[in-house]
């Protein structure tokens, strides 16, 4: 089984890195996109919604919404041009439309907060959270969300911070669930969430988040970081978007403890499914990707 995992996580990480490196940035978007839809297919069969128009209307608005994110500034442009006629014609001044791309950079907002949310109850009331009543759409729309703020948090760190930056959230993650995963296994006494996932263990946290400040602390030195307080926002980012990770992990074996199932699906041998591969990634990517930007834009300087 163990060979199995590392036969499947090798192809996966060769996939993705060539994918981060080699792609532009458009085909980039389209490639997680169709890994988006395969988890949003096992979202579905998770929360058991099996009606075809159902499932139809949920990829359709996933789509949807995937596409808007994309034209987004090509939105503004056709909109500015169509403003700026009104004006000529009906002799009024307004601001440039185009002003306001920005406002997308909002979105990350409630997705950040949601994510906090979620871990707030997960630690506090995990009970709760394997027995709150939701409808079915309820549970739609919580997918619909989740996966594409995944999405587009994802796309947009490509494609404004570039491949590096990308790359490095990846491997933070990816890293963090190892150190996890063998820290718990060879010190692990403290269940994190035994209702939940009785596998998982506070040494184990621990040893995550202290990956998190290696891994920063070694970009650190390989981009020439030199203002300590970069270093420290930075190391304490790493540290917050693996912690949401941790919680976004056991956030879905909720789903899959409500659902009865020990996997989200079959299609990565050894690993079980789409969901059960990016579930750490979908947490981390709003809080990791609104801390760059906020560095980028000098809030922290």
């Amino acid at each position: 089984m163990l060979k199995q995992r590392i036969i499947t996580a090798t192809l996966l990480a060769t996939l993705v890195v060539l994918a981060v490196f080699e792609l532009p940035s458009i085909y980039f978007s389209l490639v997680i996109a169709v890994v988006t839809l395969l988890g949003a297919n096992e979202w579905l069969n998770l929360t058991k919604v099996s009606n075809p128009t159902k499932r139809g209307l949920f990829f359709a608005s996933l789509i949807g919404g995937m596409v808007f994110i994309h034209s987004w500034t090509y939105l503004l442009e056709g909109a500015a041009h169509a403003l700026d006629f009104l004006a000529d014609r009906y002799k009024f001044q307004m601001d440039d439309i185009r002003n306001q791309s920005g406002l997308l950079e909002w979105v990350a907002l409630p997705a950040v907060l949601f994510w906090f949310l979620t871990m707030m109850v997960i630690r506090n009331s995990p009970q709760d959270a394997l027995s709150l009543p939701l409808s079915s759409f309820k549970q739609s729309f919580i997918g619909w969300f989740v996966l594409l703020m995944s999405w587009m948090f994802l796309s947009r760190l490509r494609t404004f911070f570039g491949e590096e930056m990308t790359m490095y959230f990846l491997v933070l993650i990816w890293v963090a669930d190892i150190a996890a995963y063998f820290v718990g296994k060879k010190w692990g006494i403290i269940q994190l969430s035994p209702e939940i996932s009785p596998g998982k263990t506070v040494q184990g946290m621990y040893g995550a988040l202290g990956s998190a400040i290696v891994c920063a602390a070694l970009i650190s030195l390989i981009m020439g970081f030199k203002e300590p307080m970069i270093i420290a926002d930075f190391a304490l980012l790493s540290v917050l978007t693996v912690l949401m990770s941790i919680y976004g992990d056991l956030f879905f074996s909720v789903v899959k403890r409500r659902a009865d199932a020990k996997d989200s699906g079959s299609l990565l041998p050894g690993h079980g499914g789409i969901l059960d591969r990016i579930d750490s990634l979908c947490a981390g990517i709003p809080l990791f990707y609104a801390g760059i930007y906020l560095e980028s834009v000098g809030l922290f300087s």
